[in-house]
């Protein structure tokens, strides 16, 4: 029987200590491979590019490029780009909102528990869900900044389409939310591939932003 390959893990901080803390942390599960670290957001991009890891941790203020360009640049550079989360200091700085605008995955609190920072690593990489909700809303209420009018595409929207996105940005997975809806899982991928599209979005972070963004959702 073929075992799963290890879900391989970038690391990127400019302070050495972090990074040995989060290496010895993941190193530690059987199922996360550290492959690479950087200390600027230069190196982030050089090092991603080089190693194509799953996930990239990224602190979001490094030297040279902060973590929001370097996201941008990794997002933007590959075919089949890592999923970046941000890890910051404070929950409701601007900036790892404005990551999570150009295609972070999520983010984490440089305090949270080892078993906290396993679990969102294995989230992103394997997971068909939004990455702590609550906090996404939150972060939402504090920096969104609505257009004055709604987008073209929230008219586009079907009505299926739009429950879709709020089951999405309750953070239930496909199976969830095909439960949620009496409809088959297959079904729910079609919906979120199309509410994607529509929002031009590359996950569903980015659309449930969008959403926020476009006054769609309202934070609470």
């Amino acid at each position: 029987m073929t075992s799963t390959p290890p879900i391989r893990v970038v690391l990127a901080d400019d302070e050495r200590m972090v990074r040995t803390a989060l290496r010895a942390i993941l190193s530690a599960e059987p199922d996360l491979e550290v492959v690479g670290e950087a200390a600027t957001g230069a190196e982030a991009v050089a090092v991603v590019r080089e190693k194509r890891p799953d996930v990239v941790l990224m602190d979001v203020r490094m030297p040279e490029i902060d973590g929001i360009r370097a996201t941008e640049q990794i997002l933007a550079g590959l075919d089949e780009p890592p999923r970046v989360v941000v890890v910051t200091t404070f929950e409701n700085d601007a900036y790892v909102y404005d990551a999570l605008r150009v295609g972070a995955a999520g983010f984490l609190l440089k305090r949270a528990e080892a078993d906290a920072l396993v679990g969102a690593v294995r989230l992103v990489a394997r997971s068909d869900t939004l990455l702590f909700p609550a906090a996404v809303r939150r972060l939402a209420t504090e920096h969104a900044h609505a257009a004055p009018a709604p987008p073209e595409w929230v008219a586009r929207l079907t009505a299926r389409e739009s429950e879709v996105l709020r089951h999405m940005a309750a953070g239930l997975t496909n199976a969830e939310i095909a439960r949620r809806m009496q409809v088959g899982p297959a079904t729910v991928k079609t919906h979120v591939a199309s509410v994607l599209a529509k929002t031009g979005t590359r996950d569903r972070t980015q659309a449930v932003i969008a959403a926020y963004e476009a006054g769609f959702l309202r934070g609470s």
